[in-house]
């Protein structure tokens, strides 16, 4: 019994020393955040990135993500790669890390790359209509309205009256010679914004 009692106490300490390592360790992160949100508001990114430094962890998300959006905003882009791609395999379901990661991808002119993100987003969400969007535009920059059609046609099956995906779609149906619908859809976005110039300009071009 005297055993058990002094293996118990044992663990008792144990606990307790973890506890109080762990609320320490908590209040530091927080303070660590706190004072890298400062430095950002001031538009000192690097500075931001230093109080992060001081208590990296590998296998902090939270801290990598940061980084990751730290770094890009300092115009460090394969630094800051590297760290959203720390964030992605420490949570590999994550959206917001893929759509991170895109950024510096972007930045860095990796478009094919920006596109396999795009598609993983989707297969992870089939209806993120963020990514359906933003995909659609980097296929209708490349004036490959073929693809990028069905991306915004789904946008608007979702939204029927939201303004981006209306005006997309009415100049992607424009492009691919779908007159007519393109007309319906450019009136659509005059219901939304009567004085929208880009969709007066659809309308001019198909009279």
């Amino acid at each position: 019994m005297e055993f058990l009692r002094k293996n118990s106490i044992l663990v008792l300490l144990v606990l307790l020393s973890f506890s109080a390592w762990a609320q320490n360790n908590q209040e530091l992160l927080e303070d660590a955040f706190a004072k890298s949100y400062t430095s950002e508001k001031n538009g000192d990114f690097k500075a931001a990135m230093d109080p992060l430094k001081k208590v990296y962890d590998e296998s902090s998300y939270e801290i990598n993500l940061r980084l990751g959006w730290l770094n890009y905003n300092a115009g460090l882009f394969d630094e800051s790669t590297i760290f959203y791609n720390k964030a992605r395999e420490l949570k590999p379901y994550s959206e917001e890390a893929r759509f991170g990661l895109i950024l510096p991808k972007a930045a860095l002119g990796c478009w094919d790359e920006v596109i396999e993100l795009y598609d993983k987003i989707l297969e992870i969400n089939p209806n993120n209509t963020v990514a359906m969007y933003r995909l659609g535009l980097v296929y209708y920059g490349r004036k490959d309205y073929s693809r990028a059609y069905p991306l915004f046609k789904k946008v608007v099956d979702l939204y029927p009256f939201g303004y981006d995906g209306l005006l997309m779609l009415g100049w992607t149906s424009y492009f691919l010679g779908n007159y007519n619908q393109a007309k319906v859809l450019f009136h659509k976005v005059h219901l939304y914004n009567p004085n929208d110039e880009s969709a007066t300009e659809g309308l001019t071009l198909i009279k």
